[in-house]
């Protein structure tokens, strides 16, 4: 028999018990959900800053290959028109110098392609960079690569001066900032479109 001086030892009820995990499944929920925002928040700062990081390197190498560029197209018919120059493309092609060789020859093109995709009711666009080198007449090699995906827009706006002589290139481009490992661009629905618009002329014509 049991001493009656020994204080008796009560449990938790039933009701209690269920009270106690209600609170910790809201404590828990609440957690996950603040953690959820705030990995949600990092992931779109961090898709933002990555576009702008590698769409600045795109354009900046654009710029550069232009300034160093020479014989240009396309070109108006009538650079005299105003009706069609400057004239606006979505890609751009000329010239660059190839070191060691005076017999070799580099056509550059960049465009903007569909590439089959539809955002929020609009076409994606990429941005291609083809390079086809010549030996005289013969072509020696040629190579494409994308530059950039999932474009909103892509515009080159070229002012000619007679002969035709380009006088200025502007490059206005829209992009949706991505994620991922390499300078491909993947649609983020909740990350802001970021635009990018730079005019460069010709070096030779500052000679």
């Amino acid at each position: 028999m049991s001493s009656p001086n020994r204080p008796s030892r009560a449990g938790f009820s039933l009701i209690e018990m269920l009270v106690a995990l209600t609170i910790s499944a809201t404590l828990l929920t609440a957690a996950l959900s603040a953690l959820d925002t705030s990995f949600k928040s990092y992931k779109h700062t961090t898709d933002g800053a990555s576009t702008q990081i590698v769409s600045r390197i795109s354009m900046h190498r654009i710029m550069a290959m232009i300034r160093t560029g020479t014989e240009f197209a396309p070109y108006p018919v009538d650079v005299l028109d105003n009706a069609q120059n400057p004239l606006v493309s979505n890609f751009i092609e000329f010239k660059l110098p190839v070191a060691g060789s005076t017999t070799a020859t580099r056509l550059v093109r960049i465009e903007r392609r569909a590439n089959g995709v539809i955002h929020d009711g609009q076409t994606l666009f990429d941005l291609y960079y083809i390079q086809s080198d010549y030996d005289g007449d013969n072509l020696s090699s040629q190579e494409e690569r994308p530059l950039l995906t999932n474009l909103l827009d892509l515009t080159f706006t070229l002012e000619f001066d007679v002969g035709p002589r380009l006088r200025r290139a502007t490059v206005d481009m829209t992009i949706r900032p991505n994620e991922g490992d390499d300078a491909a661009v993947y649609t983020t629905l909740a990350s802001p479109t970021v635009r990018f618009v730079s005019s460069v002329a010709p070096r030779r014509l500052d000679e």
